[in-house]
């Protein structure tokens, strides 16, 4: 490893200069490097950047310079410029672009993406809450779990997950009095277990989540494109499609928003038919049979909005329960953009408290929001309202336990549970009289392949080889638009108008989705996804990037509604597995033709916006749509609920045909997954069917 950090010190303070705030070197970011080269970071220095300071040494030797730390600003940033575009004349084991863009990476993620880092104060962002919980005192946060060895050996039901769908479910059963089990693979995480990582968390993971705040077992393996060559990609990289593995799931750390699907998307291949490749259909109901279930999510759950404000939605049967989040400025500027358009705007329904409630606070409009948890605790799922109810009443929450397998009688019938605690490897069958799997819609299917018996040799549910098929996420699209004055004022969560009006009604399209303005964002995600195409990214120019436009620049952005095919799917690839001995899931699939040309039409529709608002100049995303399916935070359709068991894994109420004791309720069951946020879809769902598997045991929710 480098002895010398001389040269390090000079080349870093290259890349940040010194100008009114602090070079690299003078904010401590090169001590950081240093530890992180004798740490985690070891094996990146060995292959790459200690070769790459070498290489540079003998680069200026052969230019008959200085040495590099000898040189002048002028000087050195010419050299630079060179190994950027290939310019060398010493043999360079390693790339030279590679080697410089490696070191640009570090430097800028510890200049404004470390805790306090230096770079936070010049661009004017700060994560601090900007008002009050509205409470008195800090609320009391957490639930109490239970040990894998501690649960009993039956149960009227086992519930698999505790997330969105698997809170609610498990809410509703106990209330009718049974006695239920939730089985979650990971731990209840306190607000500081979770972190406020700027670089590890679901937003942005470059080095892994903070739900756990640690590496997980095993990656997906990953069909890379339409000639099948496969990668298999950490549990943290973004085509893994991994969810939060903490009770709560996503809604511990997600931005909230707590759209209801329109009517018309309940009847796309009725509206539309059905495209060549595809497999989009209707729903088994339409969207009067769902409205009493939004509406209890919502007045359960908590959602704060303005339901007169959107056009182009359902009828709704009572108004939100909480007002919603004060306006700001950039609100205010694309409004004043869509009235010029015609386009009709509001507020963005959300799963956060815009004023204390059941005991919770507020939000405190901090700067740091998606991807971490709420020090208000105003951040609205099932684990922080009806699931604590729920445990005091007698249900079993245990934690750190991963089903293995569902398990079945002769007759089809499920019995119970294989479980394995991650932290002992025991292992338990645990009866059942139901069982629901709301694990999401990679691992749902995930488990139901594993499930296999002499019965049912290809899996639980799988006998018309639907299980996995149809998988979902969304397309997001992005436009950016530079202002000639600040559009950013700082409180948290930002986002704070939408309209609806492209919401299936996008021109010479199957799509269209909402667009909104985006979640504050991290110093370090604009320097990612918000510079210009053309800005610098190092050098004093770099700086003076982020420094001039982190405020002035306004993010338009938004999913489509994704066209199914039923090759979009998940697999097992039984030559690797887990630690439990589960195959990874193999997630493979191309995104239908209609897809990319509604997520193109939408992105138009972003920088129109953007433009009609005033904009001096406007870009679209520098990452392009990709064509490969990957599940994301919004992962759906892998059991998808219908009539035709040929066609289909579940019955319209979620439960497995030919099981009629096993259940699903999670997105998995989403035949199509809209043009928003699916979360308060998957909260309405699950409560539609916990009723009914109450009503067929007897009971009374």
């Amino acid at each position: 490893m480098i002895a010398d950090w001389t040269v390090v010190t000079a080349f870093c303070d290259r890349l940040i200069p010194a100008d009114e705030h602090p070079s690299a070197a003078a904010a401590g970011l090169v001590d950081d490097l240093a530890r992180d080269a004798a740490g985690f970071q070891r094996q990146l220095w060995a292959d790459l950047l200690q070769p790459g300071f070498e290489a540079l040494s003998a680069e200026v030797a052969v230019r008959d310079l200085k040495g590099f730390f000898e040189l002048d600003a002028t000087h050195q940033d010419a050299l630079i410029k060179d190994l950027i575009e290939g310019r060398t004349r010493a043999e360079w084991p390693v790339g030279s672009a590679l080697f410089v863009s490696t070191m640009i990476r570090l430097v800028v993620e510890k200049y404004y993406g470390a805790r306090n880092a230096p770079g936070w104060p010049m661009v004017g962002y700060n994560p601090a809450p900007r008002r009050s919980s509205g409470l008195a005192g800090t609320p009391p946060m957490g639930l109490p779990v239970r040990r894998l060895c501690d649960a009993n050996d039956h149960y009227d039901v086992i519930v698999v997950g505790c997330g969105a769908g698997g809170g609610v479910a498990a809410s509703v059963l106990t209330a009718a009095g049974m006695k239920v089990l939730v089985l979650d693979r990971g731990e209840y995480l306190t607000y500081e277990q979770v972190g406020t990582d700027h670089l590890r968390n679901y937003r942005l993971s470059t080095y892994g989540h903070n739900t756990p705040p640690g590496i997980l077992d095993a990656g997906h393996r990953l069909s890379v494109d339409s000639s099948g060559r496969e990668t298999l990609v950490p549990p943290w990289a973004f085509e893994y499609g991994a969810l939060p593995h903490t009770v709560g799931g996503g809604t511990r750390l997600y931005q909230g928003m707590a759209w209801r699907l329109t009517p018309a998307d309940f009847e796309l291949a009725s509206t539309h038919g059905v495209p060549d490749g595809s497999s989009l259909a209707d729903w088994p109901f339409d969207y009067a049979e769902l409205e009493p279930y939004y509406d209890r999510a919502e007045q359960e759950i908590g959602v704060c909005g303005d339901g007169r404000a959107h056009a182009n939605q359902g009828l709704r049967s009572r108004e939100y329960p909480m007002p919603p989040l004060p306006d700001n400025s950039e609100a205010r500027l694309l409004r004043a953009g869509a009235d010029k358009l015609g386009l009709s705007t509001g507020p963005v329904p959300m799963l956060i408290n815009s004023e204390p409630r059941a005991g919770r606070g507020r939000c405190a409009q901090c700067g740091e929001c998606v991807g971490f948890a709420c020090p208000t605790d105003a951040k609205n799922g099932p684990y922080n309202t009806v699931l604590p109810k729920a445990v005091a009443a007698g249900c079993d929450l245990v934690t750190g336990a991963r089903a293995v397998e569902v398990r079945t009688g002769s007759s089809g019938r499920v019995s119970g549970v294989l479980v394995v605690d991650v932290r002992t490897d025991e292992r338990r069958v645990i009866s059942a009289g139901n069982v629901v799997l709301a694990a999401s819609a990679i691992e749902t299917a995930r488990l139901l392949l594993n499930s296999r018996s002499a019965h049912h040799p290809d899996g639980l549910g799988n006998h018309s080889d639907q299980v996995g098929r149809h998988l979902q996420g969304h397309i997001y699209v992005s436009g950016f638009g530079l202002f000639d004055a600040p559009v950013i004022d700082g409180p948290g969560p930002n986002v704070r108008i939408a309209t609806c009006d492209y919401v299936n009604a996008l021109p010479g399209v199957i799509g269209g989705g909402v667009l909104a303005n985006e979640a504050v964002k991290l110093p370090i995600l604009h320097w990612h996804w918000a510079l210009p195409p053309d800005a610098p990214r190092w050098g004093l120019a770099g700086k003076h990037a982020m420094r001039d436009l982190y405020r002035r620049t306004s993010h338009v952005f938004g999913p489509i509604q994704e066209t199914p095919t039923p090759d979009a799917r998940v697999t097992l690839d039984r030559r690797i597995v887990d630690r439990y001995g589960i195959p990874v899931a193999r997630l493979s699939g191309q995104h239908h033709h209609e897809s990319i040309r509604a997520a193109r039409a939408q992105q138009d529709k972003a920088l129109e916006w953007l433009e009609a608002s005033g904009a001096t100049r406007v870009w679209p995303s520098q990452t392009p749509i990709s064509t490969q399916v990957v599940g994301g935070q919004h992962q759906a359709g892998t059991c998808r609920m219908g009539e035709d068991p040929g066609t289909s894994v579940t019955d319209p109420w979620g439960r497995v045909h030919g099981h009629d004791n096993l259940w699903v309720m999670d997105a998995s069951l989403h035949v199509t997954n809209g043009g928003f946020n699916p979360v308060l879809t998957v909260l309405a769902l699950a409560y539609r069917s916990a009723e009914r598997l109450v009503a067929e045991s007897g009971r009374r929710a």
